[in-house]
C-alpha cells in the first residue's frame, strides 16, 4: 500500500467520530442524512466526516434517489489489518530477539544470580 494512502487511512480513522460512523454503516449502510442525525454537529460536518473516510478508501457513497448513501468498503479496513500484523510482526521479532539475548549463557542465570546474593547476605551477616 502506498504511503500517501497508508496515511489516509490511518488519518481517517484517528478521530472518533469517523470511526463511530465506520461502525455504524458496518452494520448496515445509511444515509449521510441518517448518520448526521445521530450526531450534535451539523449535516455539513458529518459530510466532511464522511468525505475524509471516502479519500482513505474506507467507506464508498452512491445515489439513491436524492440521498447519499453510504456504504463501508471492508478491503481497506482488511488492508489497515494487514498492515498493523505486519507492524506485530515486527514487535513479536524484536520481542524474540531480546529474549534470546537475554537467554544466552554469557551471564548467570537468575537462579544463579538469586544463589550468588543468598550467599553473600549470609556472608556478610555472619562477619
Amino acid at each position: 500500500m502506498p504511503q500517501e494512502q497508508v496515511d489516509r487511512l490511518f488519518h481517517a480513522l484517528a478521530d472518533g467520530t469517523r470511526r463511530d460512523i465506520l461502525t455504524r454503516v458496518i452494520e448496515r449502510e445509511r444515509s449521510v442524512s441518517e448518520l448526521a442525525r445521530g450526531y450534535e454537529m451539523s449535516f455539513a460536518a458529518v459530510q466532511k466526516h464522511v468525505a475524509a473516510l471516502e479519500r482513505a478508501g474506507i467507506v464508498s457513497k452512491s445515489r439513491r434517489g436524492r440521498e447519499a448513501i453510504v456504504r463501508a468498503e471492508m478491503s481497506a479496513v482488511s488492508r489497515g489489518a494487514e498492515l498493523l500484523r505486519g507492524y506485530e510482526e515486527l514487535w513479536r521479532g524484536r520481542v524474540a530477539r531480546m529474549d534470546a539475548l537475554l537467554a544466552e549463557p554469557d551471564g548467570p542465570t537468575a537462579d544463579e544470580h538469586s544463589t550468588t546474593r543468598r550467599t553473600t547476605r549470609r556472608t556478610t551477616t555472619e562477619e
